[in-house]
């Protein structure tokens, strides 16, 4: 059993049924992984899954329970039809029953289990905000949702109460999964036992306060936001929640969870789901900066007929840095840093128009007029960086390069090859 922190240990003995709760600490950690359904089913994963799954996580329907412990090494991770997500923290997401059309907003989302999550029920459609405030941890949360295909997701990295001033009311739902003491991790993470202190406790409180009382500015009257932590103290949940209440008249609380590790086949989590009462009013926001660059349009739209058969729709804005993005229909000007806003197609140069890896992850077999199927070692070759053969049938020209039907990432075909275009950065030595 690890070692825990003996202040943890009294507050718990008062609260919970300490002789089972500590009986846990001396069982394995339990591991998870969630279907990316943007991709496939869950149960088409479930049928060519090549590792183990142990049944569906009771309150994620896309769910599975794991023993394997390196879910990222395999292909299925890289082609994004998998996030590997702790059980317990695949039940706040839900509570939040998000539609296709709806303005929906992660608050704290690194490294995006809940955005993709989030993601996947509104199957491209409307607005995901993606907020981080740490700029390396907001680097994280984009390269997982470029890895899962998402076409309808901005990444910010700005502060809740930059948030707060440019989109007061503006968001249907909201998802606070607030920065805490991490009490969930201790059964798997020693750093969340080492950095435990009661003073952590009380500077986690406070922050909390402050970024729900930002977020209550950011939800329009009659949308839904979920408070989450993965924690145990009441400091940080339901006396949290009750302060907030207070704090908040209009605000009803809906339903609350407290998953603990000794009840649930998980290693602990916290949600509360809450609606703001009134009537709302159409919010009036500037809409995302789009900057025309007449020659980078050209190059884009000779690409995409030659890829796709016919350039996409969408509004097209190139950034200063060269960047392209097909931008999701209604995105409103954001705050801070702006490190994707929809689908990355490429990058303009001045003389060259290069595609993004990100424009491959958003398609699909049948979007595409050159699309590379591989098996298993001919996909692990192409993660490692390797050029391949190329079928005498297929024509030059940019192409997907796929594992079966998931696109892993874009090829150059010349000659009766595929020259390798993946990103050097997400390339590995041994992909599973």
């Amino acid at each position: 059993m690890p070692e825990l922190p003996k202040a943890f240990l009294a507050r718990m003995e008062g609260e919970t049924d300490f002789p089972a709760f500590l009986r846990c600490y001396s069982e394995p950690p339990v591991s998870g992984v969630r279907v990316n359904t943007l991709k496939l089913s869950s149960e088409e994963f479930s049928r060519l899954a090549p590792f183990p799954l142990e049944g569906n996580v009771p309150w994620a329907a896309d769910g599975f329970y794991t023993p394997e412990e390196r879910v990222g090494a395999y292909i299925e991770h890289f082609a994004g039809l998998i996030y590997s997500q702790e059980p317990s923290a695949m039940c706040a997401a839900p509570l939040l029953a998000v539609k296709p059309s709806e303005r929906v907003l992660d608050l704290c989302a690194a490294p995006g289990g809940k955005t993709t999550q989030l993601a996947s029920k509104m199957k491209g459609e409307g607005i995901l905000v993606a907020n981080e405030v740490m700029p390396d941890r907001a680097r994280i949360l984009s390269q997982n949702v470029e890895r899962m295909g998402i076409k309808n997701c901005a990444v910010i990295s700005a502060s809740t109460a930059e948030l707060a001033k440019s989109l007061p009311a503006y968001f249907d739902k909201v998802l606070v999964d607030a920065p805490c003491s991490g009490e969930g991790m201790f059964r798997k993470d020693e750093n969340a036992r080492t950095e435990w202190s009661e003073e952590n406790v009380s500077r986690c409180i406070a922050r909390q306060r402050d970024i729900l009382d930002d977020a209550a500015g950011l939800l329009k009257a009659g949308g839904r936001m979920v408070y989450s932590t993965c924690t145990f103290s009441r400091g940080e949940n339901e006396e949290q929640i009750e302060a907030f209440l207070k704090r908040h008249p209009e605000f009803v609380l809906l339903e609350q969870h407290r998953l603990m590790p000794h009840e649930v086949r998980g290693e602990g989590h916290f949600a509360a789901l809450l609606e703001k009462r009134g009537e709302a009013d159409e919010p009036h926001v500037k809409p995302f900066p789009v900057r025309r660059e007449q020659a980078a349009e050209k190059a884009w739209r000779e690409f995409a007929e030659d890829f796709f058969g016919k350039a996409p729709e969408g509004a097209l804005t190139t950034l200063s840095d060269g960047r392209m993005f097909l931008l999701p229909d209604g995105l409103p000007a954001l705050p801070g840093r702006v490190l994707r806003a929809g689908v990355e197609v490429g990058e303009w140069n001045g003389k060259r128009f290069t595609p993004a890896h990100a424009l491959a992850m958003a398609s699909h077999r049948g979007e595409v007029r050159r699309f590379v199927s591989l098996g298993r070692s001919e996909a692990q070759k192409y993660l490692r960086g390797e050029q391949l053969d190329l079928p005498s049938q297929t024509a030059d020209g940019w192409c997907v390069v796929g594992f079966g039907e998931y696109p892993l990432g874009l090829g150059k075909c010349v000659g009766g090859a595929v020259k390798n275009h993946l990103p050097k950065g997400l390339r590995a030595a041994r992909p599973l």
